[in-house]
């Protein structure tokens, strides 16, 4: 699954994605200029991407990138692990 954030503004578009993952239930880790951030469905704290190891990566459910100051912003999250979740709202699936 792939949800687009094209909010104008400083800030706006990660703030927005990052609003969405928590309605979600969805976790993302702390942001590092240049580099993606993960996602996990639950309650986790995740580190930033260069402190990941490979098998952590690995594990993660989806990932947040683009341009987190100006937009636009994408997160991806794996279909089956939407689907083990119970799905999320199909008008959430579409750009935002």
């Amino acid at each position: 699954m792939r949800v687009v954030f094209n909010n104008e503004g400083d800030f706006k578009a990660m703030y927005a994605a990052e609003d969405w993952c928590k309605r979600h239930g969805l976790s993302v880790g702390s942001a590092e200029r240049g580099c993606p951030r993960g996602i996990l469905f639950g309650d986790f704290n995740i580190a930033k991407w260069h402190n990941l190891r490979q098998a952590d990566r690995d594990a993660l459910h989806g990932t947040m990138t683009g341009d987190m100051r100006n937009g636009p912003v994408l997160v991806v999250v794996c279909e089956h692990t939407v689907r083990r979740a119970g799905g999320l709202l199909p008008e959430e699936q579409q750009a935002v």
